[in-house]
């Protein structure tokens, strides 16, 4: 039976399966309607429907029901929702898609952030919370034990996820200095988690998940969640690297 399948799964499954497939489609039906009033170019258009689409999956496929038993399946959800999906929506531009499409619904809570994706420090400090907060022992088990529990777990790493990387991938050429201290902060920082998943004496999620699908997890986050850091450092760095060029050229 899949995890948070809403048509496999029964009770209190099927519930917050609802809710999530309900409000991925609200998402992504906001987007298919503002682009019918502020078309998107065809790239960023595509990419928005691949990553909803790589959403779906991660949330209600079979590696949500794998994660229930396997702390490697559920390190892979976890790297889906925090390393692909977050950074490829914010890559994607859908602020206007979604503002045609959602009105209110959206721009409201937006706004209310906005300060938020201005500090990238502060974003990196939030998703922080939130990455500690869900993998320590008592609460990772309470997720997978709780349906509810699970869905805000994802909610949590999306929403935070998707601030940080909206405050260092759109940072202004003032804020460049901060974006690449908080990817580095968070490459570091969940590096160290995974470290402590890989090198643990014994198994910190139960003893019915064992010590090798633990390390498994930990070198999943440890070594293939850090390449999109590194890679988003670069990118910033050497657009920093640009602006610094410009504005000396134009000293000279």
């Amino acid at each position: 039976m899949l995890a948070h399948n809403p048509v496999t799964s029964t009770g209190h499954e099927q519930m917050a399966g609802l809710l999530g497939v309900a409000l991925l489609a609200l998402f992504w039906g906001a987007y298919l309607f503002g682009s019918l009033r502020r078309r998107p170019g065809g790239v960023h258009g595509a990419l928005f429907h691949a990553t909803a689409l790589v959403c779906a999956l991660a949330l209600f496929g079979p590696l949500d029901d794998w994660a229930k038993t396997s702390t490697a399946a559920h390190m892979v959800q976890h790297m889906l929702l925090m390393v692909v999906v977050a950074p490829l929506w914010v890559l994607s531009r859908p602020l206007q898609q979604l503002a045609a499409g959602a009105g209110r619904l959206f721009t409201v809570p937006w706004n209310i952030t906005l300060p938020l994706v201005q500090r990238p420090m502060t974003a990196a400090y939030l998703h922080a919370a939130a990455i500690w907060f869900w993998h320590t022992p008592h609460f990772y088990m309470v997720a997978v034990e709780n349906p509810w529990w699970h869905a805000l777990e994802h909610a949590c790493f999306l929403v935070t996820a998707g601030l940080f990387w909206w405050a260092v991938l759109k940072s202004s050429a003032v804020r460049a200095p901060l974006a690449l201290l908080a990817v580095l902060f968070t490459l570091m920082h969940t590096g160290f988690l995974g470290a402590i998943l890989t090198f643990a004496d014994a198994p910190m999620y139960g003893e019915a998940r064992g010590m090798a699908d633990q390390q498994l997890a930990g070198l999943i986050m440890w070594v293939l969640g850090g390449v999109p850091y590194l890679l988003a450092s670069g990118w910033i760095a050497h657009r920093w690297y640009r602006q610094l060029q410009r504005r000396m050229d134009l000293q000279g």
